[in-house]
């Protein structure tokens, strides 16, 4: 929950458009300022305060205690300028709340954690637990001094400028180890404990037995990713307490699925109890790994808990990113983020220039020229299949004749893959126009390089006998002249020659260029591939100048001069 606090009318608008933005996010503590902020500093996991820095600082000074419990603490000034990050930038989260606040107020995010002042990714930023001389090792890769990592196993990380040696590391490891005073200890959530348990067994005997089996096998309980079991023990108040202590989520399957896992060390006990063999080994191994600790029974007298170990590989992360049509303000927030949070980027060298400012020190980028899609689409799979955390970008939208399609061609199950949307180019430019989408339409390309042009024109026949608003993508370029004009022929046989027709060019980029034209006016010499042509139905008409498609066919009459 994120703690609103204000003490002038400026300042409680402001709070009040938080709050009505993010309703079930936040609180507003009403009263004078101290007060307020002492509530709020106890029961919130942030604070916004719309507070002089001095004053905020002053009242918050007494209840400082540790910075990685404390709550993290934004300031906004009177006039809404600014959005700082005062206390807990990292560990409270103040650096992203500061953004957001920002993004939403119109103000500027400030942020002076060194780390996110020269855009690298802070160590206690990664999404793992870590531990060691975390300020000691961020300040050697912040004074460009070869800091070393060492990974236990493949894991998609963030972007770090790690060296290959150094005196300084970063160790990614799920083993029970002491970090060096030069070092830190990154945790991945490798281990997967399998649980068994007797109805009315106690979560102490769970939990000791999960600590004895990590303890004595050499793991860390930081590196627990879940605890799994079969769906006839979901509601068992020991495993269930355990997982919530351990603050890992429960993970169930049903005794069908588990038997049909092949463990070293079945029994008949749980096969007569539940309906399979195994259940700590086999909910461990459901989803593949190497069994670490086998089947082992809890101290007790008789035995009520049985646990097992698994570690699972790292599975790499491929986010397919479309850009926009362009322009940084239609770049979508998800997909600057994924942008910042790869340690590779793949894509054509154009599209790289676009964002190369958002990429982070450490990040790989492979980038390609023209005609290499299905090149860079298997270069970032096997990127990924080697742990990584990818990006591959696209412009518009990556699904839509970009860079999604040949990239799910390749990978397989053993990769995440994370779509990430864009504004398509035929929307950017709908928007420049009108409001020529406004009711059934259909996006074409005339691009014969990888379909038939056969297929190409029983497509547009298809749209102009449904009466369908077309969008022709790679209408014309210098080696292909005449499949925009036979296109256009075949719509002609189904629409009157007044139809409108939008022509836009670089759509959102700074030389952008529309025009309002008719089926029958427009020259096909005047489109390149940087246009994207827009053809209207029946029903679409121009309206004081703009290209408009009603959402029914009963078009209501406009006023008098505005056809």
């Amino acid at each position: 929950m994120i703690g609103l606090i204000s003490a002038t009318a400026a300042g409680a608008a402001a709070r009040d458009r938080l709050a009505a933005a993010w309703p079930d996010r936040t609180r507003v503590y009403e009263g004078p300022a101290g007060e307020a902020v002492r509530a709020a500093f106890a029961e919130c996991d942030r604070l916004v305060c719309f507070l002089a820095t001095g004053a905020t600082v002053r009242l918050l000074a007494p209840l400082l205690g540790d910075k990685a419990a404390d709550p993290g603490v934004v300031c906004v000034d009177e006039g809404g300028r600014f959005a700082v990050s005062l206390v807990g930038g990292h560990g409270g989260g103040a650096n992203e709340l500061a953004y957001e606040v920002a993004e939403l107020l119109g103000a500027e995010p400030v942020v002076t954690t060194a780390t996110d002042a020269v855009g690298l990714a802070g160590l206690d930023t990664l999404g793992l637990p870590v531990e060691g001389a975390v300020a000691a090792v961020s300040r050697a890769l912040l004074d460009g001094e070869p800091v070393a990592l060492e990974a236990e196993s493949a894991w998609p990380l963030p972007p770090v400028p790690f060296a290959g040696q150094g005196a300084y590391t970063v160790r990614l490891t799920d083993r029970d180890v002491r970090p060096g005073p030069q070092e830190v200890l990154l945790r991945p959530p490798s281990l997967v404990v399998g649980v068994g348990a007797s109805k009315g067994a106690p979560v102490e005997e769970v939990l000791g037995l999960i600590g004895e089996a990590l303890r004595e096998a050499g793991l860390s309980v930081r590196s627990v990713a879940e605890l799994a079991t079969v769906d006839a023990k979901s509601e068992e108040p020991g495993i269930v307490a355990a997982a919530e202590r351990l603050g890992v989520p429960l993970v169930t399957y049903p005794a069908d699925e588990l038997a049909a896992v092949s463990v070293p060390n079945p029994s008949d006990a749980p096969l007569a109890a539940v309906g399979t063999p195994s259940v700590a080994e086999a909910a461990a191994l459901r989803h593949g790994g190497e069994l670490l600790v086998p089947k082992r029974k809890s101290a007790a007298k008789p035995a009520m808990a049985t646990c097992a170990v698994v570690r699972r590989p790292g599975r790499g992360r491929l986010a397919v990113v479309g850009l926009g049509p362009g322009a940084r303000d239609l770049l979508t927030p998800r997909a600057a983020a994924e942008l910042r949070r790869a340690s590779v980027l793949v894509g054509l060298d154009q599209y790289v220039d676009q964002i190369r400012d958002l990429i982070r020190p450490g990040t790989l980028v492979l980038e390609s020229g023209l005609g290499a899609e299905e090149e860079r689409a298997r270069t970032a799979v096997a990127q990924a299949r080697k742990g990584h955390a990818v990006a591959l970008i696209g412009s518009g939208d990556a699904g839509v004749y970009a860079m999604a399609s040949p990239a799910l061609a390749e990978a397989s199950d053993d990769i995440d893959v994370i779509g990430v949307p864009g504004v398509t180019a035929a929307l950017a430019a709908g928007a420049i126009l009108g409001a020529p989408l406004g009711h059934d339409h259909v996006s074409i390309s005339l691009s014969d390089l990888h379909t038939p042009w056969e297929v190409i024109e029983r497509r547009v026949r298809a749209a102009a006998e449904a009466d369908i608003v077309v969008t022709f993508y790679n209408p014309r370029s210098r080696g292909r002249d005449w499949q925009l004009p036979k296109a256009l022929a075949v719509l002609a046989e189904h629409r009157e020659p007044g139809t409108p027709v939008g022509v836009v060019r670089n759509a959102s980029r700074p030389d952008e260029s529309a025009r309002l034209t008719t089926l029958a006016g427009l020259d096909p010499a005047t489109v390149d591939m940087m246009t994207v042509v827009t053809v209207g139905n029946t029903a679409t008409r121009d309206i004081a100048g703009r290209m408009v498609t009603p959402r029914g066919y009963r078009w209501q009459h406009a006023p008098e001069g505005a056809r």
